[in-house]
């Protein structure tokens, strides 16, 4: 396998994004919660008011890799953050160090912005992540507990009805 070649994404590879999204949903056991459409990637990501950006990584002019990241803030450092939603290597392209290229792209990307932080977040159960995020140098930060709130409980709250 050759070097990794990454690039912004394009309008046109919106198909090849979702395709993306698709994969990594299937690895990470959650492929019927995918409610993204093309029509959706298209306003999201290139949009008037596109809220996050895309990255794709090719081998040999085949998209083996992407990441989808925006920008968070962080009050504390008074600077932007470089937050990171999804980044995924073909099952088939790993262990080929594209990982690692495509997240020196992106601390590179979050450098040049001028951004405090570079973050992300993993599902538990998933160790090769876990391990890989380790060799990085990455800090794990175990005191930090996600919450969400969507769909009807995200419609409740707005209606005081929790």
């Amino acid at each position: 396998m050759g070097k990794l070649t990454i690039r912004k994404a394009e309008i046109k590879d919106v198909p090849t994004i979702l395709n993306f999204i698709k994969s990594l949903a299937k690895y990470e056991k959650l492929l019927d919660q995918v409610t993204a459409t093309e029509d959706l990637l298209k306003e999201s990501l290139f949009g008037k008011n596109a809220t996050a950006e895309c990255s794709i990584g090719f081998s040999e002019d085949n998209p083996v890799a992407f990441a989808v990241y925006f920008h968070n803030f962080s009050t504390f450092l008074g600077k932007p953050g470089l937050y990171l939603e999804d980044l995924f290597v073909l099952p088939e392209f790993r262990n080929n160090g594209y990982g690692k290229e495509m997240f020196a792209y992106l601390a590179k990307l979050a450098v040049e912005r001028n951004c405090g932080r570079f973050e992300w977040a993993v599902l538990d159960w998933n160790k090769p992540a876990l391990e890989f995020y380790k060799k990085l140098g990455a800090e794990r930060l175990d005191e930090w507990v996600i919450h969400r709130l969507s769909g009807d409980t995200l419609k409740k709250l707005i209606d005081n009805n929790l």
